[in-house]
Formats: C-alpha cells, structure tokens, sequence
C-alpha cells in the first residue's frame, strides 16, 4: 500500500488533465461534494486526519494544487501568470466538473485558501460555502507588512527573489527547507505523522517543484495583487468561515476577522488552539468546525 493509501483508506488516487495541466487528486466518501485544498509546503496528504471522517458524510475531493505534490509542475512564465491564484482556481473548477461537480463546497489552507478566494470570486456559482485556515486575504498582508511579519514569514520575501537564487538554495536540500517550515508549529515536527512528513519531503524535491513553489509566490507578490484589487469592489457573496491559530503569525500580526469582512460580505470565525496547522494540530476541532459550518 502507497502512503496515500495508507492514510486515506478508502479513497480512489487518480490525475485527471485539465487544460493541459494534470491534477493529483484522492476521491472518497459519498454525499454532497466537499473540495479539499493544501497549503505550503505540504501536498493534500495534510489532511489525513480529517479527510476520512469527512467521508462518511461527503464526496470529498483532495487534490495537489498545480507546482505541488503528484501534479504538474509547468515552467514559470515572466509576468508569474502560470501560478496566479486564477490559473490555479480554474484548475480545480475543472477539476471538479470533471469529476461531475459544479457546485460544492471548499476547505482549503494556506496557498489552497488564496486560491478558494480567487475561486470564489471568479467561479461565482460554483462554491456553496468556503472556509479559509490561518490567513488573511493576501492584499491585506501585504500592504499591512510589519517588521514583525515579514521576520515571521521571511520566506514570502525570499521565494519571490529572480535569478534563480531560491531555487538553487533550497535546491541543494529541499528536505531541511521542509523541515525547517513545518517545525514552526507549537507541537514541533513530532505532532506530524512520519508518514505525511515523508510525503511532504517527497514532493519538494521532485523535478520542477521548487521552481513552482517560487513561481506561486512571484505570483502572489505581483499579478495576484492586481487581480485582487480589481475586485475590490465585488466582495465575495456566500458564507464564509475563517478560522485561525491563535499560537499563529496571523493572529500575532493581523485581524482575520476584520479583514475578510473587507472582501466577503458574510464572514464568521474564530481562532482556534493551535499554531498554523490547523488540520493536524487540532483535527478534532477542525473537524467539528467544518461539520457545523457546512451543515448551516
């Protein structure tokens, strides 16, 4: 059994090709769809501990976002528009109608919660409810950078730097790069099950995904922020639930609440017991969270 299988029993694994981009992606359970997103520097094998309990309620789909995990990894472009949250948005979309689903519900971390917000905003119809974990809208921190943000979360600042400096540093041990991210959390890299680690540790060093992962963050230092400040007068128009940690950069440096009520006109959340990984940190919390808010 692949680590996949082991920690999603029950789930089909597949690739389905949209638009010339192959996405990864785990299916399991029945029931009203539910689409699962990842965040940095992990793949969706990071919701293993919440995933199967949501199956025996939901069709839930778990998929890599494009640059990350068994997906494609396409080379960069110069203004960064293969990795703008819109491109990556329009792939799940595709993903879901390709698997039969229109309309569904969204979870989605980190990277994955950029790109549900651009997918809520250029996909309207196509989600029902969308929960974001441990941000704030990217426009918002951005232009709210602090000293003390931009010491936290230096890598928002490294990543989008040219020439290939990123890449060829994290390139010669992406490992430790993935390590050093996830050892950030209150519980250390002991709270992760090995076997998730591992995966983790698997996909950044495959061909091309360093140069994605750069990619993805070029793109949201630039044509992200155009795209989200021509919408800055179209506010998301469905329920939206945000939680975050309060151990967190985003609790320490932001006010979640007030700043998704910038871009969202119904917006509910709370901050949660734990450091940035929500999923894996707390499931059971994280799990009664999603229950409720997609049972409203």
């Amino acid at each position: 059994m692949t680590i996949l299988g082991d920690l999603f029993p029950g789930f089909r694994d597949g690739r389905t090709t949209v638009d010339g981009t192959a996405i990864a992606h785990l299916v399991g359970g029945s029931g009203p769809p539910l689409l699962l997103l990842h965040g940095h520097p992990q793949t969706r094998a990071m919701w293993h501990r919440v995933a199967p309990d949501l199956a025996r309620d939901f069709t839930v789909v778990v998929a890599d976002l494009r640059g990350y995990g068994d997906s494609d990894k396409p080379p960069g472009d110069a203004v960064h528009a293969t990795y703008s949250k819109r491109a990556m948005a329009a792939d799940m979309v595709a993903l879901m109608r390709a698997l039969g689903f229109d309309r569904f519900d969204l979870v989605a971390h980190d990277r994955g919660a950029r790109v549900g917000h651009r997918l809520c905003r250029d996909h309207r119809g196509a989600v029902r409810r969308f929960m974001a974990l441990d941000i704030a809208p990217t426009l918002a921190m951005v232009e709210g950078t602090t000293r003390a943000f931009a010491t936290a979360y230096w890598h928002w600042f490294f990543l989008i730097q040219g020439d290939g400096i990123p890449e060829r540093m994290i390139g010669a041990d992406p490992a430790f790069y993935v390590r050093s991210m996830l050892s950030r959390s209150p519980m250390g890299l002991g709270g992760f099950d090995p076997r998730a680690l591992a995966e983790y540790e698997r996909c950044f060093a495959l061909p091309g995904a360093v140069h994605a992962t750069c990619e993805d963050y070029r793109a949201a230092a630039t044509v992200d922020l155009d795209h989200d400040r021509a919408d800055l007068d179209r506010p998301v128009a469905l329920p939206v639930r945000v939680l975050w940690g309060e151990k967190g950069v985003v609790h320490a440096c932001f006010d979640p609440l007030a700043e998704w009520r910038r871009v969202a006109t119904d917006v509910t959340g709370r901050p949660m017991p734990t450091g940035h990984y929500l999923a894996e940190e707390d499931p059971e919390g994280t799990l009664a969270e999603i229950r409720a808010f997609l049972a409203g």
